[in-house]
């Protein structure tokens, strides 16, 4: 009589196999041979089991990573190669419900069963992911991701906000960052939770505080989690308060096998927070490259300014005024010697019978002589005073000198001399010869443009 040794239905398995009575001889398996056709048997179909992980064992050194799933009455031992649980993107400790997709595999050394993991997913991450992916179609139609939409960030923001948590090490990359590559910008910091049930909308408001401030740019940052950690970054309300924000917004949220809603609205995506702190700060060398830049073409507007004031004051001195100021009345002069030598051509024509008469005349010439020439006396003498307050000597009368060079040539800056040359010092009474021992430089504080009288 033949009997049903098992039934695997519940699984999706039905293998039987027929047994002999137990007074029928037949030879026995041996523990290798059994192990063998267990294995086989349970090689040949893929499972997906849900549970709880309840040990974890990730050491470095291993080329797979070990954990057990429990549920209320049993344990299940597992195994995923190092490779596959890297591209699985969940971050794995216990406590955490997941599904894990695989295979049965026993280790007959010790006839030990584990469960070969070749997908680990959180359990619900499905129904979350789909959830994320209907959300971003949804803003995507809606033109929230538009390139168009997206504003250009500030080339040198002087006040940088900041949201994160003040705690972990996002917030340090940041700050360590910006002190490395821009320590003259300012920080506006917002510290909140970025994970939990309430996160997103703390977040939200979060940003809208920071934007009413002096920040002309918002980092939005948070260290690596799993997909579940990461889920107030997919929320409706807070990629909208992304989107209207008037101050440009770089998200830095280190999750790199996934990219969250708040990447996708976001003006620009980093994948760290430390890329989101580069991306704002300029490097200190292209820094110094652009002061430099403008400190040139400042230098070289001055200098020009500086030229055409020296023409235009060297054009002034040299008009014939300045050099002669006789000039301005020789006419006048000529027509006073002009009568001078009538009035003695007059005195030589009179005869000596005459002499009383001549004198009367004489008299009455020289007061009419000195009537006429009276005028222009007083003008030249107005007009000698101007033009001796204008003349260098008085200049060197109320203290100033004139400086030259050893071939005589005025000194105008002191970069036309070095340490131990000689210049001569023109003084009102004399000249000095000196040497120079140092050169001091004053900072020009003021330019002062010369206009040009009108002709």
């Amino acid at each position: 009589m033949k009997e049903q040794l098992a039934s695997f239905d519940n699984a999706g398995i039905n293998y039987s196999e027929t047994l002999q009575p137990a007074s029928t001889k037949k030879r026995a398996l041996s523990v290798s041979a059994a192990i063998r056709l267990t294995k086989s048997l349970l090689q040949e179909h893929t499972f997906c089991i849900e549970g709880e992980v309840s040990e974890l064992n990730n050491k470095s050194g291993y080329k797979a990573v070990y954990f057990t799933i429990k549920d209320e009455d049993a344990s299940l031992p597992c195994l995923m190669w190092k490779n596959r649980f890297q591209s699985s993107g969940v971050a794995l400790k216990v406590g955490a419900k997941v599904q894990v997709t695989g295979k049965f595999t026993i280790f007959a050394p010790k006839g030990r069963m584990n469960f070969d993991v070749s997908r680990l997913v959180l359990a619900g991450d499905g129904d979350l992911r789909a959830r994320v992916a209907q959300l971003a179609e949804k803003l995507k139609k809606e033109g929230l991701m538009d390139a168009s939409r997206k504003r250009a960030l500030p080339t040198l923001p002087l006040c940088i906000g900041l949201v994160t948590s003040p705690r972990g090490a996002a917030i340090h990359d940041v700050l360590r960052t910006l002190r490395r590559r821009y320590p003259l910008a300012r920080i506006v910091f917002a510290g909140v939770p970025v994970e939990g049930a309430t996160a997103a909308d703390v977040l939200s408001q979060a940003i809208k505080q920071v934007a009413a401030s002096d920040a002309e740019v918002i980092l939005l940052v948070r260290g690596g989690g799993s997909f579940e950690d990461l889920m107030p970054f997919n929320d409706e309300n807070l990629a909208r308060t992304i989107a209207s924000c008037p101050k440009p917004i770089v998200t830095g949220i280190g999750h790199e096998p996934d990219t969250s809603i708040a990447d996708m609205v976001a003006d620009m995506r980093a994948s760290t927070p430390t890329g989101a702190a580069e991306a704002v700060s300029p490097q200190r060398e292209d820094l110094n490259e652009l002061l430099q830049s403008q400190a040139n073409r400042l230098s070289s507007s001055l200098i020009h300014r500086l030229n055409r004031s020296r023409v235009f004051i060297d054009g002034i001195a040299s008009r014939p005024l300045f050099r002669d100021p006789s000039s301005l009345y020789s006419a006048e002069m000529q027509s006073v010697d002009t009568l001078q030598d009538a009035i003695e051509r007059i005195g030589k024509t009179i005869t000596r019978s005459n002499e009383h008469a001549l004198d009367l005349a004489q008299t009455s010439m020289l007061r009419i002589g000195q009537s006429l020439i009276k005028p222009f006396e007083s003008q030249a003498a107005i007009t000698t005073s101007r033009l001796n307050d204008l003349s260098p000597l008085k200049i060197l009368e109320r203290g100033w000198s004139i400086a030259r060079d050893e071939s005589g040539s005025i000194l105008r800056s002191v970069s036309q001399v070095k340490p131990h040359d000689q210049i001569s010092v023109q003084l009102i009474d004399g000249t000095v010869v000196a040497r120079v021992e140092d050169e001091v430089t004053s900072e020009i504080t003021e330019l002062i443009s010369f206009k040009q009288p009108d002709k």
